[in-house]
């Protein structure tokens, strides 16, 4: 089963019941090597979903220093391509390793 790591809206119980029609279960992890910068979105189902302007996006900086606290969720394939229309088409979608050795997916700035 794929990991999907958030560490912005797809926190949110109602955006998680309505991209994923449940509450997903995860663990905190920590992505290295990353930092957060803010990203304006305009997709007006994104913005009814999440009720914000702003969302925040993934940036590599190669610096290990730089790390972003999140949540390594447990979903199924097809929630992968459900996250990926919620993600819009400011994000692509890679998979990386996170501090507790697991893999998963990430979305970073394209």
């Amino acid at each position: 089963m794929p990991n999907l790591f958030s560490y912005g809206t797809l926190q949110k119980e109602q955006v998680q019941m309505e991209t994923f029609g449940r509450l997903l279960q995860g663990e905190n992890d920590i992505l290295s090597g990353y930092k957060l910068s803010m990203l304006e979105i305009t997709d007006p189902e994104v913005l009814r979903k999440s009720g914000q302007k702003y969302h925040p996006v993934l940036e590599f900086s190669g610096n290990n220093n730089d790390q972003v606290e999140g949540v390594l969720f447990d979903v199924t394939d097809a929630e992968i391509l459900q996250a990926d229309e919620y993600e819009v088409d400011d994000y692509k979608r890679i998979e990386t390793a996170f501090k507790s050795g697991k893999k998963g997916f990430i979305y970073v700035g394209k």
